[in-house]
């Protein structure tokens, strides 16, 4: 759904987030706090992007690429890269048709910046140029290629950290109280995300990899029938396993979804060209890529704005930080901010474009009980109103319809997740079993 209206982000300056952060409020500030709070809550989108973030550009660029390189190593050079950085997957990535790849770990606020120096290292910002690095083989890496992976992992996912500390900051004294912080604090962690989101030509790699450990001998006579594969397949998800879409809905990296934690923050993507094998007698695994602009200008991180009824397209600046409310803090600030419904989607014929993010989920603690009682359950999650007299409505409403109703049946109510009393834990347990469980309508795979 490429041709969506474009959501163009609030931005908020990181020196006015510090500031808004530390000081009491003054009549000067008041506007900017509105403006948070109008975006973040009921009648906004749920999201904003802070921009001019210290140093966060620089790692960013040196990081995102290496998401990249990790998921179309061989196993074991990859498996023995993650054990050294101490870096996990919540995805299985023996499964050549994944749709993306993540290398997990977990970030403890009590680490501060001083975490960056636990292991020797060049430092985290002397490998930043990349003018030299646009043309990768994947082939021949070198492992110093991440010596500082480990460590910009933490610097960054310890600078989002603070952002969202910040902007829980902010919203508490908006709301009322210390709910947020606290809430973030006594978790004690957060979780960091390096993604990978495979083009077509990635998950070719990967099935090609597959088919020369069997069998190397049929790898040439292969070539051809699988690039005639590709070309049928550019434009279907290569993950079969996954919710198929219905005519209104693009090709989804990402199915629709909620973060249930309390904020997502996350970077602007960076995309990468992937160069095809030219000939038969090529490796599929020398492909090589650059960084490219996105192919329609915006991120491809889709929403649902629920008071506009309709999918509404992400736009933000580039290499800023993009901030989004999750279902806790729906929950935790009584509907003052609103949790986001959003899906990631794929550029449209374009099968060798790949993207690239990090991500950095702060939720709170485990123990952490939830009181609804007092909201109504309905005031959450009010996400899709049909469209009334669809019959009499244009083409584009009847096809925003039904997307909305689509929508509505492959995202489980929070009400039929969240119970009273319940901890987060609890919580978590049971929208993943409804997302992805026996009886759930989208894949993990």
């Amino acid at each position: 759904m490429e041709g969506a209206e474009v959501l163009e982000l609030y931005e908020i300056q990181y020196s006015d987030l510090m500031l808004l952060s530390s000081s009491s409020s003054s009549s000067c500030l008041h506007h900017q706090v509105n403006m948070i709070m109008e975006n973040l809550g009921p009648v906004g989108p749920g999201l904003l992007s802070i921009t001019n973030v210290p140093d966060a550009s620089l790692i960013r660029r040196r990081l995102l690429p290496l998401a990249r390189k990790l998921a179309l190593l061989g196993p074991e050079d990859r498996k023995r890269i993650l054990r050294e950085h101490s870096l996990g997957s919540d995805v299985p990535l023996k499964n050549p048709d994944r749709n993306v790849s993540s290398f997990a770990m977990q970030l403890k606020y009590a680490q501060g910046l001083e975490s960056i120096e636990t292991k020797p290292s060049h430092g985290v910002g002397s490998h930043l140029n990349l003018e030299n690095e646009k043309i990768c083989r994947i082939s021949d890496f070198e492992d110093d290629e991440f010596d500082d992976l480990e460590n910009m992992f933490k610097a960054l996912g310890l600078c989002m950290m603070e952002l969202g500390l910040c902007l829980a900051r902010i919203c508490d004294r908006a709301i009322g109280g210390n709910e947020l912080e606290q809430s973030l604090l006594k978790s004690c962690a957060a979780k960091g995300r390096l993604i990978h989101y495979h083009s077509i030509v990635d998950s070719l790699v990967l099935r090609e990899a597959g088919r020369r450990k069997g069998s190397s001998k049929r790898h040439a006579n292969n070539y051809a029938r699988s690039e005639q594969r590709l070309s049928k397949v550019a434009n279907l998800d290569t993950n079969v396993n996954e919710v198929r879409s219905y005519d209104t809905q693009p090709n989804l990296w990402q199915q629709w979804h909620y973060d249930y934690g309390i904020f997502t923050v996350l970077t602007d993507p960076m995309f990468l060209l992937s160069s095809q094998p030219t000939t038969a007698s090529d490796e599929f695994s020398i492909s090589r890529y650059q960084e490219c602009a996105s192919p329609s200008g915006h991120s491809y991180l889709q929403i649902f704005h629920p008071n506009k009824n309709k999918v509404l397209m992400v736009k933000s600046s580039p290499e800023s930080l993009i901030v989004q409310v999750g279902e806790s803090a729906d929950v935790l600030s009584k509907g003052k901010l609103r949790s986001t419904l959003h899906c990631v989607c794929r550029p449209a014929r374009l099968d060798n474009i790949c993207r690239e993010t990090f991500v950095v989920f702060l939720q709170p603690a485990w123990s952490k009980t939830f009181s609804i009682s007092d909201c109504p359950m309905e005031h959450y999650n009010a996400v899709c109103q049909p469209l009334e007299q669809a019959e009499e409505s244009n083409v584009a409403d009847q096809d925003q319809n039904a997307l909305t109703q689509e929508i509505q049946k492959m995202v489980p109510p929070l009400s039929a997740r969240l119970k009273d009393g319940m901890t987060f834990a609890e919580f978590s347990r049971e929208t993943t079993k409804q997302y992805y469980g026996g009886s759930g309508l989208q894949s993990n795979k």
